[in-house]
């Protein structure tokens, strides 16, 4: 039962995102279907143009090819992580795991320094391998941002497949290839569907990996509608690609949704299988051979890029120097961003502490109103509440532009925050969710069998057990704020550049070493919120 106070506070999250993220998108369908009365025009020039056409196709088929590769390259590591001990292998799924946390744009210079045609790898063979600025880099990229989601995912369900069940099939003669795929593989099928569907969400959404790896030759659909807007300034057709999107990614985030619920409860599932320990004698089998390999391939697509980025910083005309990172902070360098170095450094961090309090205070109560009280139509309330995980940070922008653009609100840091919060919250809410679900119910019921108001149990008996859980979000948040490109550059002002942005520029008037020792710098920040991320625990990572 909700009491009054209960509402009021429950009032705060569902104000902002009417306001924030509900309004916004009323705004882009008044503009893609509304022109002087209902409108399917604007809709119908978009499916009819052979581009728009061939845009939305390739959004799709890059987002299939980025899963099914993330998948190749994840299922591997998954059954290394879940099946063998080995010395040192927290540190090896920690640093695999970084990736994730790593802002999409420098993901994107790394691949241009490594793969490009005068990168790093390329002057090693010396032939372009025709990566860089291909549908080929797209995939590869996406691959290397989303491998630590299906390695995470389908390791930590696999560590919990009950040994008796596989050891039941095999008392019946059932081995290899044919236990896999009639035992093992139903049991951890949640876990790969879960990941995939988030992963080709993920994909379907990017966007400054195609616009910085693919060009226009390869636009995706959120490139269609940053181009319509902030270069054609045909608002129409960029709000009609933005419905399609919006359609589109909602069907795949229920079926995420839906995933996601399976996963979990077979993730409830308490039984740990003990890892076997990866002995010598393994390393020099075939087997060891093989996982040799795959550390390779691992290393030159995953690791290698952020690598990369690092040599590239302390590069300059062919020695060892700190000329870039002096570039950097140097205005005569830098006069694209409106301000300094160091106020785009404080920017980001600002925005990004802004965007972890108004986080949480949108997720705690929604979080905890889903979780504790029971009313009617909570499951609708909880799919409106995850919306805007299916929206993208380009649509967002365009909605703002559309609303806000006569108002005091317009290009100031507010907006920026609210767009921050709007893009991140969906994190922290399935990191409190998590944490949540952890507790007993009981503890709270003695709570108020003891006198504690409601909000008194929350407050002095599961927020406290829940702590871990608001912890990760709030680092979720934090480091997504940090790493978005595609809203903050459609409505910063100069004087609001991020790091983000700000790296962005140095790539488009060709800087790639100042860009690289920034990216350096955005990489610290980033791993130092993985790090508390892995240090408070794993299990709140995709909730």
């Amino acid at each position: 039962m909700m009491s009054r106070l209960s509402k009021i506070f429950l009032l705060v999250p569902i104000t902002f995102l009417l306001v924030f993220f509900y309004l916004p998108l009323a705004s882009i369908l008044k503009t893609g279907l509304w022109d002087g009365g209902f409108t399917l025009r604007y809709l119908l020039s978009v499916l009819s143009n052979e581009y728009h056409r061939r845009v939305i196709l390739f959004t799709i088929s890059q987002a299939i090819g980025s899963t099914l590769l993330t998948l190749l390259l994840g299922l591997p590591g998954a059954y290394i992580f879940a099946k063998y001990d080995f010395p040192g292998k927290g540190l090896v799924k920690a640093i695999l795991t970084v990736p994730f946390v790593m802002p999409s744009v420098m993901v994107a210079l790394g691949f241009i320094l490594l793969f490009g045609k005068s990168g790093i790898l390329t002057d090693i063979i010396g032939r372009d391998l025709g990566i860089v600025y291909s549908w080929k880099g797209i995939l590869l990229a996406h691959a290397f941002y989303n491998f630590p989601v299906v390695v995470r995912m389908v390791s930590s369900l696999w560590q919990r497949v009950n040994p008796h069940y596989e050891e039941a099939a095999m008392s019946l003669g059932a081995r290899g290839w044919r236990l896999f795929w009639r035992v093992t593989l139903p049991l951890i099928s949640p876990a790969i569907f879960a990941s995939a569907m988030l992963t080709f969400v993920f994909c379907f959404l990017s966007f400054s990996i195609p616009l910085i790896i693919g060009g226009y030759h390869y636009a995706t659909m959120e490139v269609d509608i940053f181009t319509s807007i902030m270069v054609l300034l045909d608002f129409r057709t960029g709000a009609a690609v933005a419905i399609i999107q919006i359609t589109l990614s909602m069907g795949f985030m229920y079926l995420y949704l839906r995933a996601l619920d399976a996963y979990a409860r077979r993730e409830e599932q308490r039984v740990f299988r003990k890892p076997i320990p990866f002995t010598r004698r393994d390393w020099l089998s075939i087997k060891g051979l093989l996982v040799g390999l795959y550390s390779l391939i691992v290393f030159i697509f995953i690791v290698s890029p952020l690598l990369a980025v690092l040599y590239d910083s302390l590069r300059f005309n062919d020695s060892w120097s700190l000329e870039n990172y002096r570039r950097m902070l140097s205005p005569e360098y830098n006069p694209m961003f409106g301000t300094t170095t160091l106020d785009v450094v404080r920017n980001s961090l600002t925005f990004g502490a802004a965007t972890v309090f108004l986080s949480i205070l949108v997720a705690l109560p929604v979080s905890y109103a889903l979780h504790r009280w029971n009313f009617r139509g909570k499951r609708l309330f909880d799919v409106l509440i995850m919306l805007p995980l299916g929206s993208s940070a380009v649509t967002l922008g365009l909605g703002y532009i559309r609303l806000f653009h006569a108002t005091p609100l317009y290009f100031t840091p507010w907006i920026i925050i609210a767009a921050h919060t709007v893009i991140a919250y969906p994190f922290v809410l399935r990191a409190v969710s998590t944490s949540l679900k952890k507790i007993k119910p009981n503890l709270r019921e003695a709570a108020l069998s003891l006198g504690a108001k409601e909000w008194t149990a929350f407050l002095r008996v599961e927020l406290p057990l829940a702590l871990g859980g608001v912890i990760v979000g709030a680092i979720f948040a934090f480091a997504m704020s940090i790493a978005e490109l595609g809203a903050t550059y459609m409505l910063a002002k100069p004087e609001y550049t991020t790091m983000t942005v700000a790296i962005y520029k140095f790539l488009g008037s060709r800087q790639f070493g100042p860009a690289s020792a920034l990216a350096v710098l955005l990489m610290v920040v980033s791993t130092f919120a993985f790090l508390i991320i892995e240090r408070v625990g794993e299990e709140a990572w995709f909730g």
